[in-house]
């Protein structure tokens, strides 16, 4: 009986710490600590990881060799980022409700200011397209630096901006409150969490850019959102869940914050998950593989 005990303790034990996404052992670490509120994490060419803090307003790099820097301040209150496939690195810069475009030198080009000359509601989250068109979500979260009380938009959600430029355009309207998104390599397939609704959907992109088939991906909604190889999804908010493919949950990450913010794969390799919470910036090793436009 006693060996029964030991075999069915440890085969337990295994299981618990058994994951589906990260590799045997993993742990979560902590790489830095101190941030007002971390978000956007992005990843660029060389495995170097991007991220904000918001209300210190600026734009932070966690390189490959492991080290910390400032990369753009101010940044225009920049919460969501993505990297095209040029380098540039698109950011959800709320301040003033715009998005901007920034090269590898943190120069920016204001690409989107405004809705048929209507704020939009605050640019949170986007993700470029492989053919350099831009999906972004723009839900209404009051910001104290904010002069305006109210939203400027009824809608709180989803637009395109079409490559090389052109008029913004709404494509998703019925939902509460848009904020992760994230889209397949092949482009062919568009997630979107409606974090109001507690829900998130899966899309198919038109080549105009517009969406359909909207369909039910799973009942949870997220905060960010990324991809690995295997075409898991990752959402966030209480740690990091992981769904398949087919909208079933697979793994979950729990993160030592009260909020978990975004996630995106980085390193050189793209099998590091980095994970921006409360005020820190944490990663852990995977078996998967991250994928991404750029």
């Amino acid at each position: 009986m006693r060996l029964l005990m030991t075999v069915l303790a440890l085969f337990g034990a295994a299981c618990s710490a058994w994951s589906a996404v990260t590799e045997p052992g993993a742990k979560l670490l902590k790489l830095a600590g101190g941030f007002a509120f971390t978000e956007g994490p992005a990843c660029d060419r060389q495995g170097n990881v991007y991220f904000t803090d918001q209300p210190k307003d600026r734009i932070h790099k966690w390189s490959v060799d492991g080290k910390l820097s400032t990369f753009l301040e101010p940044c225009g209150r920049s919460n969501g980022l993505c990297f095209d496939a040029r380098g540039n690195l698109w950011a959800c810069a709320d301040e003033q409700n715009q998005v901007w475009r920034i090269d590898t030198k943190g120069a920016h080009v204001v690409v989107v200011k405004d809705l048929d000359g209507r704020l939009l509601n605050g640019p949170n989250d986007l993700w470029v397209t492989p053919k350099g068109g831009v999906y972004l979500t723009d839900p209404y979260y009051r910001r104290d630096y904010w002069k305006r009380d109210q939203k400027p938009l009824e809608t709180q959600g989803v637009y395109f901006l079409p490559p090389k430029g052109g008029k913004l355009v709404s494509v998703a309207t019925d939902l509460k409150q848009a904020n992760g998104i994230i889209g397949t390599p092949d482009g062919r397939t568009l997630y979107v969490a409606d974090i109001g609704a507690g829900a998130t959907y899966a899309y198919t992109p038109r080549p105009d850019g517009t969406l359909s088939g909207k369909r039910l991906f799973c009942k949870m909604g997220s905060d960010g959102m990324t991809l690995d190889s295997e075409g898991n999804v990752y959402l966030t908010g209480r740690g990091v869940t992981v769904f398949n493919s087919a909208g079933e949950q697979v793994d979950h990450l729990d993160v030592p914050e009260s909020w978990t913010s975004n996630a995106c794969f980085g390193g050189k390799d793209r099998r590091t998950l980095f994970i921006t919470a409360g005020g820190s910036l944490y990663s852990v090793r995977t078996r998967v593989r991250g994928v991404g436009s750029q």
